[in-house]
């Protein structure tokens, strides 16, 4: 088992990886809640290949399990799929010492993650992703909310789980658009880390080395919410591809998933990095090269994308906060005016 503290002040835990562990996550999660009573949260994708294992490992550890299967997709992380998250909590008579444990993608992560957060004002959860996207990225830091139509995750929170726990052979069964979802959340990394995640998605290596590979991930993006757990500063590092990125899922209807949005936003971001000052555009170039090796094309011009990210959540009133890259394993956080912004573009 390989494990990651997340040092916070005030809430630390662990990410555990362990392959072929998903038997054993009950045992690991008992001796960090007081409670009896586990919801299990997950989808119809996931629930007849892992619910039942998970179930078993919970009731074994003596808890009591009762679980919620929601329907599967960005489309249904909305405020109706969390509510009925929330009054299966009621209706089951859940306590404020008891667990939601979120078991699946980033979806289900973000929306179980705030019924979490928002049920009796805050009960335990405990995160189990079962896709590439979330056990690099969106189990870890807190970050849990749902959908508005106005855009993504308007309604949320930062909430962070007692437990991250990653059983990397969950992503066998993963389908290929999945897995393709989550190497854009990867390539996100190699091009903020520049060193060992910029060498294995280049090479195209990541299922040879896909431990290494979520461990790497998770461990950089521990390192950041450590130093800046409410995205105040240092974390906006990570919404790299991220601004142009959910522009792209909204205007295509939500039918583009995240990550494969992300790697056309991030594509768009480094292009328009080429023309800031002090730009090493032999480098940067590298990285669309390694981009451009995970295929497609986004299918919107940019001009149909700028007036979307005027309610990005990250936006103010009149600048957005983008993320752009000096060069491969540098990149920075500049304010700027929508109007500056479009004008890179």
């Amino acid at each position: 088992m390989k494990s990651i503290r997340l040092g916070l002040s005030q809430n630390p835990y662990d990410i555990l990886l362990e392959q072929g562990g998903l038997e054993r996550v009950g045992e690991e999660v008992r001796p960090l809640v007081h409670g009896k009573s586990v919801l299990i949260v997950t989808d119809e994708n996931v629930a007849p290949l892992y619910l039942d294992l998970a179930t078993k490992s919970f009731e074994r550890a003596g808890f009591r399990v009762v679980a919620k299967v929601v329907k599967a997709g960005e489309h249904h992380k909305t405020t109706e799929t969390y509510l009925d998250v929330i009054d299966a909590l009621g209706r089951e008579g859940f306590l404020r010492d008891d667990t939601v444990v979120a078991l699946g993608g980033g979806v289900v992560g973000d929306m179980a993650g705030f019924a979490a957060a928002t049920y009796m004002r805050g009960i335990n959860l405990v995160q189990v992703p079962t896709t590439l996207l979330a056990q690099i990225d969106s189990s870890i830091g807190g970050k849990v909310g749902v959908d508005l139509e106005y855009g993504k995750n308007l309604l949320g929170a930062f909430y962070q789980p007692k437990l991250v726990f990653v059983d990397v052979d969950t992503l066998s069964t993963l389908p290929e658009r999945e897995w393709q979802n989550g190497l854009g959340e990867g390539l996100k990394y190699a091009v903020l880390d520049g060193g060992r995640l910029f060498e294995i998605m280049d090479e195209k290596s990541v299922k040879d080395n896909l431990e290494e590979f979520v461990f790497l991930c998770a461990g950089y993006k521990a390192r950041i919410v450590e130093q800046d757990e409410k995205e105040s500063n240092l974390r906006r590092l990570l919404n790299l591809g991220h601004t142009l990125g959910h522009a792209i899922e909204k205007k295509s209807g939500f039918e583009i998933p995240h990550g494969e949005a992300v790697k056309f936003g991030l594509a768009l971001i480094l292009q328009a990095s080429k023309k800031l000052d002090g730009a090493d555009v032999a480098s940067i170039d590298k990285g669309l090269e390694m981009i451009e090796k995970y295929g497609g094309k986004c299918p919107f011009d940019t001009a149909e994308l700028l007036p979307l990210i005027k309610n990005d959540k990250k936006a103010e009133s009149t600048h957005i906060n983008a993320v752009f890259a000096k060069r491969i394993g540098e990149c920075f956080v500049q304010k700027t005016t929508f109007r500056e912004f479009e004008t890179l573009f």
